[in-house]
């Protein structure tokens, strides 16, 4: 199966004062087509910054990051703005609609953004918004739409331009568990229908059962690699988890073997 993601012993560090500190600290990771993946940790762990320089948004101090085989660090910022915009899709926990635009149109406005507003393009967007159950509001604004059906939209719009990889940070954090239950269990679906590789950002325990691995983060490091199948209370309990053996991350043993 094709990586969607890879990402090489990534460092992001930062001076306080006279010291260095490391908000992602020698993290390591590969997703594949059609995996959904959930990060969890304290806050401060590093999960916004880990996210944050899988989007490009920011460079790594040291380390690679490679998208559908494409290093971002050695691109323009222009060029990354362009590549990310093609490539990556966003869900956040606010959404950012635009409010003046309709659902259809804040989904269509993707399609525009990278030339890609056709035909093909506009009955993707009215099949996106149909298969996740808000067919009756393409001509609704954002305010009249409740919150779960607003996330849905946002959904829809990280995936109008097929991307290689889907980032979502805490999308679930102001719905209610039934809406962000079917919140989570709609973009897992979507993810492993349309074999675009996601990472969900989240507090929300409950939420990482519809994942296929669950990655806990604690002071920028990766502490633990944890089967969804797994009594997820261990967490408070670190000893009782059990990690995932012979595949860290998405690596064999043979990849980190040879990279030690």
């Amino acid at each position: 199966m094709a990586l969607s993601l890879e990402a090489r012993e990534v460092v992001k560090s930062y001076r306080v004062g006279e010291s260095t500190v490391n908000a992602v600290d020698d993290v390591s990771m590969r997703l594949h087509q059609g995996e959904f993946v959930a990060l969890v940790g304290p806050s401060g762990s590093g999960k916004t910054t880990m996210l944050a320089l899988l989007a490009g948004l920011l460079r790594p101090t040291s380390g690679s990051i490679l998208i559908g085989g494409q290093e971002l660090a050695g691109m323009s910022e222009s060029d990354r703005a362009r590549f990310r915009r093609r490539n990556i899709g966003f869900t956040f926990q606010a959404n950012n609609l635009v409010p003046y635009l309709t659902a259809l149109e804040n989904v269509e406005l993707m399609l525009r953004l990278n030339n890609q507003y056709d035909d093909n393009g506009r009955k993707r967007a009215r099949e996106l918004l149909s298969l996740l159950g808000i067919a009756d509001k393409f001509q609704v604004l954002p305010r009249q739409l409740s919150g779960g059906q607003q996330q849905r939209v946002a959904i829809a719009r990280s995936l109008i331009n097929s991307p290689t990889l889907v980032l979502a940070d805490e999308p679930t954090a102001s719905l209610d568990t039934e809406r962000a239950i079917q919140v989570v269990e709609t973009l897992a679906n979507l993810m492993h229908e349309r074999r675009s590789a996601g990472i969900m950002v989240t507090h929300d325990l409950r939420m990482v059962q519809y994942a296929d691995r669950v990655i806990q983060m604690l002071d920028g490091r990766v502490e633990r690699v944890i089967s969804p199948e797994d009594d997820l209370s261990c967490l408070a309990d670190p000893s009782e988890c059990r990690t995932i053996g012979g595949d860290v991350l998405g690596f064999t043993e043979a990849d980190v073997a040879g990279s030690a």
